[in-house]
């Protein structure tokens, strides 16, 4: 897998994608993550969603976090792992592919066609205790399962806080 990304700075544009009601909203809630919480809780931030056209396919992921690590899983059905490729640079996990679209036969003509076909590509920006360096990819009947283990100075156990008088 190519490690050739650039990281985008689409945020704060207007959208690219005519008709999203969503990407003003989307722009606002990161916005409003980064300056309550600082840099990485834009981890929902998706600027190559906003580049997509009608038609086209946008693979659509489950986040889970434990105080060890984030698991990202991608439902990628009908496309073949050679046909994916994920990359991380400067804190932005990149995952592109493409589905094809295989006639069975020769000499027959698609009725309907529902199913969608083509590339794509979605760009995550990583929260900073994410370990670049561990991260690790499975791939099994159509699910990616991406770990993105925390560095361990960034998990902290917590402590209490006493509060003084006046």
């Amino acid at each position: 897998m190519a490690n050739q990304v650039t990281k985008s700075n689409d945020r704060g544009r207007g959208s690219l994608f005519s008709g999203d009601p969503f990407a003003g909203f989307r722009e606002e809630m990161n916005s409003l993550m980064d300056r309550a919480f600082g840099r990485g809780f834009g981890f929902f931030d998706v600027p190559a969603l906003d580049r997509l056209g009608n038609g086209q396919i946008v693979p659509q992921i489950d986040l889970h976090e434990t105080d060890k690590a984030y698991t990202l899983t991608v439902e990628l059905p009908g496309i073949d792992e050679k046909d994916v490729d994920l990359s991380v640079h400067n804190g932005v996990l990149t995952l592109k592919g493409e589905k094809r679209y295989e006639k069975e036969s020769g000499d027959e003509d698609a009725r309907m066609i529902e199913r969608h076909y083509g590339r794509f590509e979605r760009s995550f920006t990583l929260p900073s205790a994410v370990d670049e360096a561990k991260i690790d990819a499975r791939f099994d009947k159509g699910v990616l399962k991406v770990t993105l283990p925390k560095n361990p100075e960034a998990v902290s156990p917590g402590r209490r806080i006493s509060i003084g008088k006046g």
